[in-house]
């Protein structure tokens, strides 16, 4: 109660004018990133336990997944990038106290978000049975993976929704009810892949209970299962989205202070000046994910002929790698919030300086979380899969990675930043030519020489490039231009 007490009245003064000093805007900062680098934290120890769950079904079944992973990613970052173009507007209306006209906006995407989301749905369930081939996979690895991107495309839908509502309640100021409803997906996540990857299973315990069932004289503890394996973790995923996708939209249109529907009635039909504003926000990031993730793809295309071990590293290492910018996208959530009721608001100086102070919240814990990394990654690929050559190639990639984590970390916010201030096109366009014109390229020539090694040193190097890029805009004044100061 205090912490929303707190949050809402630092939240107030931002829309009504009143003065906030530096300390007050750390505290604002803190006060809305904590929850949501909290669902990051936890959604991150989802995909370890999911990676140890599957890795502990071997190589292939882990390379299976990591083949079409950056698929899944691209399907997935065009629904965000859809539900972006609506809920940026409504964090304009509030900073503007536009309140109804925050509900007007909400109302209105929602047809236009799902009826996107159905389209890729039906997109990604027919190309399932040829992408694995595509991407260059082995037999080995195809069936299982058409299977995994399949029913991931038939949960675009729950995605797109929980991503729509989650971003709504975030530009409110709501930040704990997304945190605290994706930290649940991701139990939910791991506890239905528990039952559904594995096959039924009885653990006998190290001690005997009298009057209690016990077998052998020791006391037997049976979990069902339905040994599904690689299909059995997306099963898992789906059904949790499922579930926590209409509890966030449960507390956004009936629970919301600011955005419940029973405050007033208007139109679920989208009218076209929101529609425009829409795709003027969301178009340049819709493109930049399809693009992004196409030289992902590449990269995966790159990887594949180097080996399953190689393609199960790449995964794995993709996946504890997300322990270092877990901080950083939590932080940039909330510059999005901040950036965009202060310029909703009209006040330039204060977007600004909430700018400046989660730019340097970002890069300070994003280099402390890629010193773990850099110490502890041995011990946690050690868990995650048992297969010794993986292992130690996972850890080398890492440790280069680590290297440029505070450069990601500056791009990571900025982005935030600028989405926040609407400021979508250039950064979007830099991002591209960054990855395009420096990852891909230096990708393609060091693998042949260098393997896996080789395209992590063109990720660390590309990432470090776009970092500096993203902080020398930062630095200007052209994503604030359509701004007036107040």
């Amino acid at each position: 109660m205090k912490y929303t007490q707190r949050k809402d009245r630092l939240l107030s003064l931002i829309r009504e004018g009143g003065k906030l000093d530096w300390m007050s805007q750390v505290k604002l900062t803190a006060l809305l990133s904590f929850p949501s680098m909290m669902a990051q934290m936890v959604h991150i120890m989802m995909q370890y336990i999911d990676a140890s769950m599957v890795g502990s079904l071997g190589a292939e079944a882990s390379a299976s997944i990591g083949l079409v992973s950056t698929s899944i990613w691209l399907f997935g970052s065009l629904c965000a990038a859809a539900s972006v173009g609506f809920y940026v507007q409504v964090a304009h209306k509030i900073g503007a106290n536009d309140f109804a006209g925050a509900r007007e906006v909400l109302r209105q995407s929602f047809m236009s978000c799902l009826l996107f989301a159905l389209i890729l749905s039906g997109i990604g369930v027919g190309i399932s049975g040829s992408l694995p081939h595509w991407l260059g996979g082995g037999d080995d690895i195809c069936h299982d993976a058409t299977l995994y991107f399949m029913f991931f495309s038939m949960c675009l839908p729950f995605a797109m929704l929980n991503s729509l509502c989650a971003g709504m309640l975030r530009c409110s100021g709501n930040m704990h009810i997304p945190s605290i409803l994706n930290i649940c997906l991701c139990l939910l996540d791991v506890f239905f892949n528990w039952l559904l990857i594995f096959p039924t299973r009885t653990y006998h315990l190290p001690f005997t209970i009298y009057d209690l069932p016990f077998v052998g004289g020791q006391w037997s503890i049976t979990i069902p299962g339905a040994g599904l394996g690689v299909v059995g973790a997306v099963l898992g995923t789906a059904i949790a989205y499922a579930i926590c996708s209409l509890l966030m939209c449960y507390f956004t249109v009936v629970r919301s202070k600011e955005l419940s529907l029973k405050q007033d009635s208007d139109t679920f039909i989208p009218q076209l000046a929101t529609l425009r504003e829409s795709f003027r926000i969301a178009a340049p990031i819709a493109v930049e994910h399809a693009i992004i993730c196409g030289a992902q793809i590449v990269s995966t295309i790159i990887v594949a002929p180097l080996g399953t071990v190689a393609i199960a590293a790449n995964s794995f290492g993709i996946t504890v790698e997300a322990l270092c910018y877990m901080p950083g996208y939590g932080i940039g959530d909330a510059a999005t919030t901040l950036v965009g009721q202060s310029l909703g608001a009209g006040r330039r100086f204060l977007a600004r300086s909430f700018g400046r102070i989660t730019l340097g919240m970002g890069m300070t814990l994003m280099t402390l979380m890629a010193v773990v990394m850099y110490c502890y990654s041995p011990a946690l690929l050690s868990i995650m899969t048992p297969d010794v050559a993986v292992q130690e190639l996972t850890v080398t990639v890492l440790r280069i990675e680590a290297f440029a984590e505070p450069m990601f970390a500056a791009s990571i916010v900025c982005y935030g930043i600028f989405v926040g201030a609407r400021d979508t096109l250039i950064p979007c366009t830099m991002n591209l030519t960054s990855i395009w014109m420096v990852r891909i390229t230096l990708a393609y020539l060091l693998a042949s020489t260098m393997g896996l090694q080789g395209v992590w040193i063109a990720m660390a190097i590309e990432l470090c490039f776009r970092g500096i890029i993203f902080l020398i805009r930062f630095r200007g004044d052209g994503w604030l231009k359509k701004v007036h100061s107040s």
